[in-house]
């Protein structure tokens, strides 16, 4: 049981996939004596929902060990095509409004919706993955040094390439991404001067589809495997399981994202075709969050995780990357350069 000096905060009626959100209302003081605190970690999906064997996966894996370690109850919520910023900020109101702290939007399109409920219910702690834009006392900026990873990645795409050409695909043509990319393709010409990098982007914005379609991510890497890449490194989310699949079809290597993707259970007919995967610990991000708040001591402010702190890091759940010690070598070399501040590594 939570403590009784966590009773919190305030909204609206909650929503799932199925079900159109109520109408919030109300303010933090009016809910206050509604609800107690007995219940913990809520997190609101970004594009794609659970199950995109990547970012939300994450996330959700970061709930499920605070639901586990703290006995309290849990909630999480899916997004609904085509929703608008004031959706996403009632779904955290509603969140927030049950009792549910922290409250946590997954992913950077969650920015307008937890600044504004932040303001609304200053007793709830509110988390974001991948913006560090929201500076509110209660909220929690939680991002990652993409780049970091994905340089590791490029190395580990430099070294395994036979045909000096590998793939980038980026889900959206946004910052974020311009990071994964950046990184990859420095690790890679670091690496090996003479590979080159072709890279591509599946949409402009996020409701294009970018993160959501295992379609374009497969047409994008078939493009790049004509002109012979061997190697293709997705940044996309649930696309990126096209880009898998696509290589696993055309027997090259695929890395894969955010999640170790070769222990994925519906990628597990590809998972030989996945070289490594580019890491970064939402999981961690997310519970460490939720034992703040338990703790009683809510971190706030940018909260970032790297190499040096082990949030970002390479899978080695493939037997043929991991036994291979000439690659391990480069890639523990790199490491340690990036994190000595021999290497900067490029974040655009």
């Amino acid at each position: 049981m939570r403590r009784i000096s966590r009773i919190t905060v305030a909204g609206a009626a909650t929503a799932s996939l199925a079900l159109a959100l109520s109408a919030c209302g109300g303010t933090s003081s009016e809910s206050s004596s509604e609800s107690k605190g007995d219940k913990g970690l809520a997190i609101a999906y970004d594009v794609g929902g659970k199950g995109d064997q990547s970012f939300n996966d994450a996330a959700y894996a970061g709930l499920e060990q605070a639901k586990k370690e703290f006995g309290y109850e849990t909630q999480d919520v899916e997004p609904t095509e085509g929703e608008t910023d004031a959706d996403k900020q009632q779904r955290l109101e509603s969140l927030a409004k049950q009792g549910y702290n922290p409250v946590v939007g997954v992913g950077y399109a969650y920015a307008a919706a937890v600044k504004g409920a932040s303001e609304k219910f200053p007793d709830t702690t509110f988390g974001i993955v991948d913006d560090s834009t929201v500076e509110a006392e209660n909220v929690a900026d939680l991002v990652f040094s993409e780049e970091e990873a994905s340089y590791l990645a490029g190395v580990a795409a430099a070294k395994s390439t036979e045909s000096n050409v590998v793939g980038f695909v980026g889900g959206v043509d946004i910052p974020l991404i311009h990071k994964f990319e950046a990184g990859f393709e420095q690790g890679v010409t670091d690496t090996n001067p003479k590979a080159k990098v072709l890279s591509q982007y599946l949409t402009q914005t996020a409701e294009e589809g970018g993160f959501s379609s295992p379609d374009k991510g497969k047409t994008a890497a078939e493009g790049q495997i004509e002109k012979k890449a061997d190697v293709v490194y997705a940044a996309a989310g649930l696309s990126g399981q096209g880009v898998i699949e696509a290589a696993a079809a055309n027997k090259v290597w695929a890395i894969g994202v955010d999640s170790d993707q070769y222990r994925q259970e519906a990628l597990a007919k590809y998972k030989d075709s996945i070289l490594t995967s580019a890491m970064k610990d939402v999981a961690k991000a997310v519970y460490n969050l939720a034992k703040s708040v338990e703790d009683g001591k809510p971190e706030t402010g940018i909260v970032r995780g790297d190499l040096k702190t082990g949030e970002v890091s390479l899978s080695n759940s493939n037997p043929k990357f991991a036994d291979d010690a000439e690659l391990q070598e480069a890639i523990e070399t790199a490491k340690e350069k990036i994190i000595k501040g021999e290497i900067k590594v490029k974040s655009s």
